[in-house]
């Protein structure tokens, strides 16, 4: 295609966006206009990390490093009742508190410690990982060298069983730590503690408890919901697939590498068959066939399922596997815009029925990050709309946060692949 044609085709699209104040409202799965692919190697293989706040707006490095930082001082060194979530123990840890219930989770912890290691916080970082090893860490019982899912602020066990996202973010953080550090002694060496969560993760009939399963399942190679005997580890959780994070695992770990490697492709093909083929929404779980789960709530577009548009944005950006992603992260972006860019909700049937009334900034930060996947005329309104956002503050600022802190590194260049010598 010449560049004029090409240029035509962005005009004319651009000038249907600045019509009207919104995207069109119009029925869900409706075709959005034609876009005009972008062409990037993919950054494991060119080092190289799109920053959209600068290919689509023309921010300055320095309004981007700003706006990155306003982020990370509010959320972990803000107003202890508004606008933190980080809060530190005593001299050497510290905890990610889930405001909107008082309590911390292995997800918290695992987005704070990547976030961490993402902006070259190694203090912050060695806090959150002391915290979660001194009280999250299962040196005995039924699950054995994994992860409890949540404690009380003091490090009070609430449930033992661990949440596999978790485990997966710590694994991946602590890889990059060591990377970018190296690697210390005891619990801080990072890549020791990293390979010990992978080893649990696919050898728990070993190393675990009698009441944990393998992280993985081993038929279909895809994560579960919780490692536990019985159903729970009978389905998995789409916003849990994270090939990307498993493509370096098989690269990288010391053992078990070939199965790493089936995994990256068993989550890829399984993504394609658990999103709704007009809407691109997927369900909160699923089965391992990709069908959604049974029951009323969760086999529905809520909270969970908000990451998976920006787990596929991720993959591409740092893969780029195929042009499915591009396809479903523009079919996603285009049910959202379809629904008003100032007016989608932030939870739905698969089908595109909203469900709820409110919005959640978590959403609409997620979307901007699918953008590093979607074509350009459909994902620079989202990215757009991630700039403009208003940090989170209040009860419920810490999920809606930590994905808008996620969003804003991930978005700008600054969530990246540190390679291990």
């Amino acid at each position: 295609m010449s560049s004029l044609r090409r240029s035509l085709m962005l005009g004319t699209v651009l000038c249907m966006l600045l019509t009207s104040c919104q995207m069109p409202t119009t029925a869900p799965g409706t075709p959005v206009a034609a876009s005009t692919p972008v062409f990037f190697a993919p950054a494991f293989e060119s080092g190289d990390y799109r920053n959209l706040f600068a290919e689509y707006l023309g921010k300055s490095d320095a309004e981007i490093q700003a706006k990155v930082e306003t982020a990370f001082q509010q959320f972990f060194y803000g107003d202890e009742y508004r606008e933190r979530v980080y809060y530190p123990v005593g001299e050497d840890m510290a905890y990610i508190l889930d405001t909107g219930n008082d309590d911390v989770r292995s997800e918290g912890m695992s987005y704070g410690m990547m976030i961490a290691v993402q902006l070259d916080k190694q203090e912050e970082f060695n806090r959150l990982w002391k915290w979660t090893k001194t009280h999250m860490y299962q040196t005995g019982g039924g699950y054995k060298g994994y992860f409890a899912w949540h404690c009380e602020p003091d490090g009070t066990t609430l449930d033992a069983n661990p949440a596999s996202d978790g485990e997966v973010w710590f694994i991946t953080a602590l890889i990059f730590a060591d990377a970018r550090w190296g690697s210390g002694e005891g619990i801080f060496n990072y890549r020791a503690e990293a390979q010990s969560i992978l080893d649990v993760a696919l050898h728990a009939d070993q190393l675990s408890g009698d009441i944990a399963t393998n992280l993985f399942d081993s038929e279909t190679k895809q994560v579960v919901f919780v490692p536990m005997l019985g159903k729970n580890s009978q389905f998995t959780d789409p916003s849990y697939h994270m090939p990307h994070y498993y493509e370096l695992w098989a690269r990288w770990a010391d053992k078990d590498n070939d199965f790493w490697a089936e995994a990256v492709t068993a989550s890829r093909a399984y993504l394609k068959t658990a999103v709704h083929p007009e809407t691109g929404l997927a369900p909160n779980y699923s089965y391992f066939d990709g069908s959604p789960y049974n029951d009323d709530y969760h086999g529905k577009f809520r909270y969970d399922a908000f990451r998976v548009g920006a787990n596929i944005g991720v993959d591409y950006a740092w893969f780029r596997p195929d042009d499915w992603h591009r396809e479903q992260a523009s079919r996603l972006l285009g049910f959202f815009a379809a629904e008003g860019l100032d007016a989608y909700k932030a939870e739905y049937t698969l089908e595109g029925e909203s469900l709820v009334e409110h919005r959640s900034t978590g959403l609409m930060a997620t979307n901007a990050v699918a953008a590093l996947a979607a074509d350009p005329e459909i994902g620079k309104p989202f990215v757009q709309a991630l700039w403009d956002l208003k940090l989170p503050t209040g009860t419920y600022r810490y999920y809606d946060g930590l994905l808008t802190m996620l969003a804003l590194l991930q978005v700008s260049g600054n969530f990246r692949i540190y390679m291990p010598a």
